[in-house]
């Protein structure tokens, strides 16, 4: 097991990384303050996990709440089932709330978390590679609103992160492409070695290989723990960790939530910023298309949903979390390796970004 930690102070917390790690109750008991646990989970990972975790936590009276899987489920009356099965069984301010899932479940149990009681401890236990590199680590919580993605939420930090690399064995082919997506964002933003890192291994990633999958999660964990603690409430450096999201958020909400996968549609995203950093004149075309072949390589889309116009893209944007005073600011690269939240670009160009034929660009690319 290796263990990093997210520097905030008071609020600071350890992650976890190693496997079969859901057995070890040991590792979160010293987490746990009162009798009571609530495990909320969804209808997907519960029959394989659930039991596994509730046995380690033995002596404790343990809710368990199933969830229906998918992202079309984090909205408010999700979110009420969670309070309705807290406040049944009488769970006081001592209890522990435990996420067991992917990122849907750790933001709506964090939320919850953050929400019931005026707030009340929470343990993620991610079980996807986008949830164990990305969502599970940084304290951001919420669900969806039918206008913008996660357009409600609170900041709230977990009491530890617990990343069992075992879990990955049971992932979906596509949610581990997913996945993959956040990984490689790290890469691009803030650690080119690792970007030429993942080039020689992505195979190895996409074949479950023990020693790489541990090695990218610790990576990745490390990259996003230094970003949070320095900036843990997202107004200066945290905000390039969305590269590609603004982008992608726009794919999720027009498409319908769901449709395409969180790590699909940034993905597809971060190609939409990285040609507009290119036309910026900041990255190469080949600094581009380097990392465009490694996202095709990972087995993820590089290309934007053909339904969807430069309008389409402006309207979700407008309402992206990145606006402020009226004014849409993306995450672009000045260099591999080195990202920037700007909206200092002409509105000329972004149009230009949005109307590029993505097929023809990237068709090379993904042979």
């Amino acid at each position: 097991m290796q263990t990093l930690h997210v520097d905030l102070g008071e609020r600071s917390y350890p992650i976890h990384i190693g496997e079969q790690l859901i057995d070890r109750g040991e590792l979160l008991s010293r987490h746990i303050r009162g009798k009571q646990v609530a495990i909320v989970t969804n209808d997907t990972v519960a029959p394989l996990y659930l039991e596994r975790l509730s046995r380690s936590l033995a002596g404790y009276a343990i809710t368990p709440i199933v969830l229906p899987d998918g992202e079309a489920y984090k909205d408010w009356q999700t979110l009420q089932s969670i309070f309705d099965a807290l406040l049944t069984a009488r769970h006081d301010r001592n209890t522990t709330i435990i996420a067991l899932g992917g990122g849907v479940v750790g933001d709506m149990a964090g939320f919850a978390a953050a929400s019931y009681q005026r707030g009340v401890d929470f343990i993620q236990v991610p079980t996807t590679l986008l949830s164990q590199v990305d969502s599970s680590v940084g304290g951001k919580t919420g669900i969806n609103h039918p206008l913008g993605k996660n357009m409600v939420g609170a900041f709230y930090q977990p009491q530890a992160v617990l990343i069992d690399t075992s879990t990955l064995a049971t992932l979906p082919v596509r949610e581990l492409s997913a996945g993959l997506a956040e990984v490689i964002k790290y890469g691009l933003i803030c650690d080119e070695p690792f970007l030429g890192w993942l080039e020689e291994n992505i195979d190895k990633l996409r074949g479950l290989d023990q020693a790489a999958l541990t090695e990218a999660i610790r990576c990745s964990c490390a990259a996003k723990a230094r970003v949070v603690g320095a900036d843990e409430r997202e107004s200066g450096i945290r905000a390039t960790l969305n590269l590609g999201h603004t982008f992608g958020h726009a794919i999720e909400t027009h498409q319908g939530y769901g449709v395409w996968l969180h790590g699909e549609a940034v993905s597809a995203g971060t190609v939409m910023a990285l040609e507009m950093s290119r036309q910026l004149g900041w990255i190469t075309v080949g600094e581009r298309d380097r990392a465009v072949r490694l996202l095709a390589r990972a087995g993820l889309p590089v290309v934007p949903p053909s339904n969807m116009r430069a309008e389409d893209f402006l309207q979700h944007m407008a309402v992206d979390k990145k606006v402020l005073n009226g004014q849409l600011r993306l995450v672009l690269l000045k260099r591999l390796g080195e990202a920037l939240v700007t909206g200092d670009f002409p509105r000329e160009l972004l149009e230009a970004t949005l109307n590029v034929n993505y097929d023809a660009l990237t068709q090379e690319l993904r042979t």
